[in-house]
């Protein structure tokens, strides 16, 4: 990661073929276009590629989960369940359709435990967000399965795994529908743009409508503005620029994940080397993005240690438990005891009290193996010397 490493001339062909056009909007000015319709081709090629029948392109991954989530029927009153190691943007999504946010244990997966998961299911949930988190899988199958006991949808975050799988069966299409991000660091990029794939044509039907101001997009005499709405929607349209580079960095995925794939490969094998480290679990190693490479060590105080020694080699590694945007006792917005909030804002009562609250020490299991691990993001493009030079740092970091 990410996928701007290996920009070139198939990105240029595709986005010159939009500028010669002159049409930036994915929708409309057919004569003009010529037959260009470069979102449209996107979203076709993504579904292919993951195995389902239908994919709708957006602004954005944080936007995907909120419309997925709209057109699931979620919102005031209901609950929905992710986990409490995740990118904000999963529970910023969930608040922005009025719903409350639960949050689980994560488990050796790194992403949702599916114990933990039986724990906080109530006559509230509405949705259960899995997040396939740092390029490997949640243990998917299990979950889809407890959910449908409750009659529960299951909206898939892969906004950091596009690519991921599980015995060939592509991460996105366990659950009702599943959601990716191409923001400017992913694997592959757009700059910004997100997708949401289903197997739902009604489903779809709905998010397609949503994400264009309401538009049934049903062709009609009075163009656009003649078409019909059954209800309110917004504008989350991604553009032609960003459908043409989606073209390109999706024929080039297979290759970036296969070159993470080797690069994380002599990672690990040196991490090995290192007392007391383990790995995280992988429910398919063949499926897994590579697009991370996390390890464990016995406590905090060894990751400590070991990490204290990569930085000083030039390749200190991520703690999550240090991190503000991952993991939740971090978001000092939400948790209890945080300062009052302007009174009117969505999510708060009258005078600034919040309406929710968390825990810090909620999630202990959750903590004590995000506290001892470390995770390098993988890159595309890795110079041998440089590979070289990290393992080298990690094997000084054998006797901390």
């Amino acid at each position: 990661m990410p996928g701007f490493e290996i920009f070139g001339e198939e990105e240029k062909k595709e986005i010159l073929e939009v500028l010669d056009t002159g049409v930036l909007f994915r929708y409309e000015f057919p004569e003009q276009r010529k037959g260009i319709y470069k979102v449209k081709q996107f979203e076709e090629n993504f579904a292919s590629y993951c195995g389902t029948s239908h994919a709708q392109a957006v602004t954005s991954g944080s936007t995907a989960l909120k419309v997925a989530l709209t057109a699931l029927g979620v919102g005031p009153g209901d609950e929905v369940i992710t986990q409490g190691f995740t990118f904000v943007a999963t529970w910023e999504a969930i608040f922005e359709v009025g719903a409350v946010p639960v949050f689980t244990e994560v488990d050796e997966t790194m992403n949702m435990d599916p114990e933990d998961l039986k724990n906080k299911i109530t006559d509230k949930t509405a949705c259960i967000i899995p997040v396939h988190m740092l390029g490997a899988q949640a243990n998917v199958e299990e979950i889809v399965k407890i959910a449908a006991e409750h009659n529960i949808p299951v909206l898939e975050d892969t906004a950091q795994a596009t690519g991921g799988h599980i015995g060939g069966k592509y991460l996105g299409t366990f659950g009702s529908c599943g959601t990716f991000s191409f923001d400017s660091v992913k694997t592959m990029t757009t700059g910004e743009g997100g997708m949401i794939i289903t197997g739902d044509e009604e489903l779809w039907r709905t998010m397609s409508e949503y994400h264009d101001h309401g538009h049934d997009h049903i062709p009609n005499p009075g163009a656009r503005g003649g078409e019909g709405r059954r209800f309110i929607g917004f504008n989350y349209r991604m553009m032609e620029i960003q459908g043409a580079i989606g073209i390109a960095q999706l024929a080039k995925l297979p290759y970036m994940i296969e070159a993470q794939k080797k690069t994380k490969s002599r990672l690990l094998e040196t991490i090995a080397e290192i007392p007391g480290s383990g790995v995280r679990k992988l429910m398919d190693p063949e499926g897994d993005t590579a697009t991370f490479c996390c390890f464990t060590l016995q406590d905090r105080e060894q990751c400590s240690r070991v990490n204290e020694v990569l930085r000083a080699e030039g390749f200190g590694a991520i703690n999550f438990a240090e991190n503000t945007w991952h993991f939740y006792p971090a978001w000092e917005h939400i948790l209890a005891g945080s300062t009052p909030i302007k009174s009117g804002w969505p999510f708060a009562e009258p005078g600034g009290k919040r309406r929710v609250v968390y825990d810090p020490t909620a999630l202990p299991k959750s903590a004590d193996l995000i506290g001892r691990t470390l995770v390098y993001p993988v890159p595309v493009k890795m110079p041998e010397d440089r590979l070289d030079a990290m393992c080298n740092a990690l094997r000084k970091a054998k006797n901390a």
